[in-house]
């Protein structure tokens, strides 16, 4: 057993990130299109990633900086036109989401990469891909930002005023697991399936 105070004993950035990753698992995967003011978009999948409050309705997910203490065009683009498109992908679409975690020069796209359509999200100039289960449509509440060294995050919080869902998956009450087939990240390149379930009685 080993146990780390880490004001004594720190851990590298990378350390941490892998001991995360592997712990902290299985993570959803927001897969988020955004634009700059020019109209280039950008589509990258994110694991950071989960609900923050219903009333409001809030997604939050967090972009890393990178090496060089860079934030991705997903934040960059969030501070020109402050609105997204979070995706759940489902199995369904795993390699697509996986071709957009490619890192491009800032202005390619990501859709093209991907062979995916784009299409009107109500509500928000950001487009939505078109073959997404689920999409929900928001506006930027806020970023919240951690430090500029490499590996800092950068929460966004995301307020959901628009929803596009598959009537397969959603009957107005419940979703179906079955049809949705979500997936999630685990550590390295690592995905789990939701096909081994269990269920347990909330207490009173």
């Amino acid at each position: 057993m080993s146990d780390y105070l880490l004001e004594e004993s720190p851990l590298s950035s990378g350390a941490i990130y892998r001991l995360f990753c592997g712990t902290i698992c299985p993570r959803p995967i927001a897969w988020v299109s955004t634009h700059d003011r020019d109209g280039n978009t950008n589509l990258a999948p994110f694991s950071f990633f989960n609900v923050v409050s219903v009333a409001p309705p809030v997604l939050g997910f967090s972009p890393l900086l990178n090496g060089e203490g860079q934030p991705k065009d997903t934040i960059r683009n969030l501070e020109q036109v402050p609105e997204c498109v979070v995706h759940i992908s489902g199995e369904a679409l795993v390699n697509e989401m996986n071709a957009t975690s490619a890192s491009l020069p800032a202005g390619e796209d990501e859709f093209a990469l991907a062979g995916l359509e784009k299409v009107t999200m109500p509500g928000l100039t950001v487009p939505r891909v078109a073959a997404a289960p689920v999409s929900f449509g928001c506006r930027l509440r806020e970023i919240v930002r951690f430090g500029d060294q490499p590996m800092a995050g950068c929460l966004v919080l995301a307020e959901v005023v628009s929803i596009h869902i598959d009537d397969a998956i959603w009957n107005g009450r419940h979703v179906s697991v079955e049809a949705l087939k979500p997936i999630g990240r685990m550590a390295g390149s690592d995905y789990a399936r939701t096909t081994d379930l269990f269920g347990l009685e909330r207490p009173a």
